[in-house]
């Protein structure tokens, strides 16, 4: 577990942005984690927050100016060596194509899916103010709802995490209805 030093926020910032640019890091039980930490006093509440916060956006960042710089060949030259098939980065258009800047918004709540967003946010050419304004909100609401969740649970928050880690796919399917249903409500409320 992390201490209370500058490195361990640049640990927190550097594991965020690359599990957010597609390596396989467990963002959602990382952000619990550092929520938790902050609870036991080990970690302070602004570093940590901002680390993350940081982590998230430059990672979606990432995303964003590989598909709009390198395009769609890079994508498929190099896609494999994070898990991005053809058949993934399909669906990610079709759902994009669909929704839009809503898509990067809730692409955080969706694991394996928030940097193909970003990616394929880059490759349509959509304006970098347009992806800042959507992509760095999600981050916001998505690392202020995780740690919240592991500064909340205090203790139980450890059992929680092995859980998750043990369950990954049911972590991932909870955090999946949790984003449709906000999707579904935002959507018959305008």
């Amino acid at each position: 577990m992390p201490g209370n030093t500058p490195s361990s926020y640049l640990e927190i910032f550097a594991l965020l942005m690359l599990g957010i640019v597609g390596l396989p890091v467990p963002d959602e039980t990382l952000l619990a984690s550092t929520g938790y930490l902050v609870w036991l006093g080990r970690l302070h509440p602004v570093g940590a927050f901002l680390a993350a916060l940081a982590g998230s956006w430059c990672g979606i960042t990432v995303s964003y100016v590989i598909g709009r710089t390198l395009g769609l060949g890079f994508v498929h030259r190099f896609g494999k060596y994070v898990h991005l098939t053809d058949e993934r980065l399909a669906l990610v258009h079709v759902w994009f194509d669909r929704s839009g800047s809503w898509a990067l918004f809730l692409g955080y709540y969706i694991p394996g899916v928030r940097h193909f967003t970003a990616i394929v946010a880059g490759t349509s050419k959509v304006k970098l103010r347009h992806f800042v304004a959507y992509a760095w909100s999600g981050g916001l609401l998505w690392v202020t709802i995780f740690m919240s969740l592991g500064y909340w649970l205090g203790d139980d928050a450890k059992r929680i995490i092995e859980s998750a880690l043990e369950y990954p796919l049911y972590a991932a399917l909870a955090v999946l209805v949790i984003g449709v249903g906000y999707f579904l409500w935002h959507r018959r409320s305008t």
